[in-house]
């Protein structure tokens, strides 16, 4: 795989070295058991996958290299690069200017921007319609743009499936930006609907099912369907795409589902005319973090802290696998780490920040499950690990610990 030039300050010389040993051991990524750093009074389970993934080592090094350059104009992005207030906050540090926020809202008005601009595409994609209003600018959009081509795969599959005459339904969060750009792109040349889980995909099933009628479909569905959608014409023919981070087993489900409603109501001989075997759409980075935090699962860790930007989708799903079976404090960074006895979190279901006292059990060793989100700097994960390795006096040394692997 490429190798990206991005800042030496985002390698990290402990959890680095811990995947290249991995990554020596096991070419063909076919184990996904935790690597266990023994420190004595706490041990550490270190997910065999976490951290950067290939897209946004690309966008990162295309971010740089625009400010390297582009020396003296007015460097802009459409929003955030990736979901990691270390990154975005280094870049904004450098001179680069969001144009919006995550959620779409204006920050700079597009009055504001001009042809001599260097506008960057953050790695979540753009919709259609932001791409064309810079293209109209005169705005260079190709030099610079950082789309995922795991997202431009999601996206040659919705227009294949539009060419085929399927509608598509995506399974994504309808604010997310690269939901809002795959919604844009398949919308072109299909009829598109957003569904957010399995239930409110079960509640679109009702109109397959014609239980429900129209005028519920765009109530119950507003703002999340293309333009001129009909919910009983459009729903014969269906094929699911996805949002790249979201959960594999719930995006399997909701295919599933379609696919069971379309063999209910047609029969096993027209199945092939009414749903579309897509397969799953999600990013290998996706799948093998939720691989290897599914063998996190397997161990029996004390509790578990995911680090990575409390607006990082892949980030949530991998604190939703934790959570199944450990205390899980999601953080961004070792400053929510405040002492031995408290910890500042997110709570990802409420969108809060929340204060945990005693989080560390009152015992020896202490089991730790660690791992963070593909926008992660492997550096924040070291330095969460050396945080808590400051409240265990009499821990091995990191060198002597990473000697024995």
């Amino acid at each position: 795989m490429k190798k990206f030039d991005i800042p030496a300050y985002y390698r990290s010389s402990v959890t680095g070295k811990i995947k290249e040993l991995r990554r020596i051991k096991d070419l063909r990524k076919q184990d996904f058991t935790p690597t266990v750093l023994d420190f004595g009074p706490v041990k550490f389970y270190i997910a065999r996958h976490f951290g950067f993934c290939y897209g946004v080592e690309n966008a990162i090094e295309i971010s740089y290299r625009a400010l390297e350059e582009n020396a003296g104009k007015r460097v802009f992005l459409l929003s955030q690069m990736i979901h990691n207030q270390e990154v975005n906050n280094d870049l904004q540090g450098r001179g680069i200017k969001f144009i919006m926020d995550t959620d779409g809202r204006q920050f700079i008005s597009w009055d504001q921007i001009h042809q001599d601009d260097v506008v960057i595409i953050p790695a979540f994609g753009t919709t259609v319609e932001i791409e064309q209003l810079l293209l109209d600018k005169g705005v260079e959009v190709q030099k610079y743009n950082t789309t995922c081509p795991f997202v431009e795969k999601v996206w040659n599959r919705a227009d294949k499936l539009g060419k085929e005459n399927y509608t598509v339904i995506i399974h994504g969060k309808p604010k997310h930006e690269e939901t809002r750009a795959t919604f844009s792109h398949s919308a072109q040349g299909a009829p598109a609907v957003i569904v957010r889980d399995i239930e409110e995909a079960k509640r679109l099933g009702e109109y397959i099912t014609h239980d429900k009628s129209q005028e519920e479909f765009f109530e119950e569905f507003a703002w999340k369907h293309s333009e001129g959608f009909d919910p009983h014409r459009d729903l014969q023919r269906v094929g699911v795409v996805n949002q790249t981070t979201m959960l594999a087993t719930e995006t399997q489900a909701i295919a599933d589902y379609f696919r069971q409603l379309m063999l209910l109501k047609y029969g096993a001989e027209n199945l092939k005319e009414h749903f579309a075997d897509t397969r799953d759409t999600l990013c290998y980075a996706t799948n093998d973090n939720q691989d290897a935090t599914y063998q996190l699962l397997e161990t029996d860790a004390d509790l578990a802290i995911v680090v990575g930007g409390y607006n990082s989708s892949n980030t949530s799903h991998i604190v939703e696998l934790c959570e199944r079976k450990f205390p899980t404090y999601f953080i961004n960074s070792d400053r929510e780490i405040k002492s031995a006895s408290e910890i500042h979190h997110f709570n990802y279901d409420r969108k809060e920040k929340i204060v945990t006292r005693d989080f560390l059990p009152a015992k020896t060793p202490v089991k730790i499950v660690l791992t963070s989100g593909a926008s992660c700097p492997d550096t924040l994960v070291d330095r969460v690990m050396l945080r808590v390795l400051e409240y265990f006096p009499g821990s091995r040394s990191v060198e002597e610990v990473l000697a024995k692997l």
